[in-house]
């Protein structure tokens, strides 16, 4: 959607905001919580790309655009959520040494 000089860019400046906070937000979970709490952060995060294709659709958007760009980003989006679950799977949640009816401060 290509930006209008009789109001725009407060829009875009507001969607601009939104995205930094969101990226900060995802770095912190990253550093502070752990991968998994930042994948299923990235999971929520990817509803948004698609919520800004039907906006971007709904207002006049060329459609090669809307799709070209808020797909693509809704995909990557959901292949970086797939990979930390991957890597968690497949280590395990559990250590083989202790069973699931260990006492949790029993466990290696």
């Amino acid at each position: 959607m290509p930006a209008e000089a009789d109001g725009d860019r407060a829009y875009l400046t507001v969607k601009g905001l939104r995205d930094f906070t969101l990226a900060l937000l995802g770095l912190a979970l990253l550093a502070f919580a752990g991968a998994r709490v930042g994948a299923w952060f990235m999971l929520l995060v990817a509803l948004i790309p698609p919520g800004d294709m039907l906006m971007a659709l709904r207002h006049g958007g060329t459609k090669a655009l809307a799709y070209g760009v808020r797909f693509a980003t809704a995909v990557v989006v959901l292949i970086s959520v797939g990979l930390p679950f991957a890597v968690r799977t497949r280590r395990g949640l559990r250590s083989p040494k202790c069973p699931s009816s260990c006492p949790s401060s029993t466990r290696p």
